[in-house]
């Protein structure tokens, strides 16, 4: 008798491709951070704009993480984090936005956004401090791949453009996985799962 058993294919690499495409979260949601609060030019504007911002980046995140994040508490998390972080990291640069101050208005955003999501991780994360470490580097990556590819940021969006979002998901991504591994479905039906051939 001959059995295979065939698992579910490359979950990783899906669950990263999902994670991934949902960069598009973040253009909604810097649409609806200014919508809520204007330009960020002063601390309400950056209060208000990086907790409706943060907000929706968070439930998009959740959304597209394959399960591995609770949305109530990853959505508040980020909130949390990006408006806070948002109104310090402005606040310390004077809302300038050439490539510097933007690159270190996203460091110090990402420091308080990685601590409030490193804490929202399910309680099985591994070194869930690393999400909090990598935070700050990725969040000025965003805003420094934004800035070089010509995006308007002198209109003080709440976040970076789409293509700092893809380079923040794409890499994000690849930490999560290593923190979270997306679990495998175990499904054992039929000929899908269990085939025999031969006696």
């Amino acid at each position: 008798m001959r059995v295979s058993l065939r698992g579910p294919r490359r979950p990783a690499l899906r669950a990263w491709i999902r994670w991934t495409a949902g960069f598009l979260a973040f253009p909604i949601a810097g649409l609806a951070g200014r919508a809520a609060a204007g330009p960020v030019d002063d601390a309400m504007s950056a209060l208000v704009g990086g907790v409706v911002t943060g907000a929706v980046i968070g439930a998009g995140q959740a959304l597209v993480s394959s399960g591995r994040l609770s949305p109530p508490r990853w959505s508040a998390a980020t909130a949390v984090g990006g408006g806070l972080g948002l109104l310090l990291g402005a606040a310390l640069v004077g809302h300038r936005t050439d490539l510097g101050s933007l690159a270190l208005m996203g460091a110090v955003e990402g420091v308080l956004l990685g601590a409030a999501q490193a804490r929202a991780l399910p309680s099985a994360a591994r070194l869930p401090w690393l999400w909090a470490a990598a935070m700050p580097v990725l969040w000025a990556a965003g805003w420094t791949v934004t800035t070089l590819a010509g995006v308007g940021v002198d209109a003080r969006f709440t976040v970076f453009g789409a293509t700092g979002a893809l380079t923040f998901s794409a890499f994000s991504g690849v930490l999560l996985h290593r923190l979270l591994p997306p679990t495998a479905p175990s499904r054992v039906t039929g000929s899908n799962s269990l085939r025999e051939v031969g006696a």
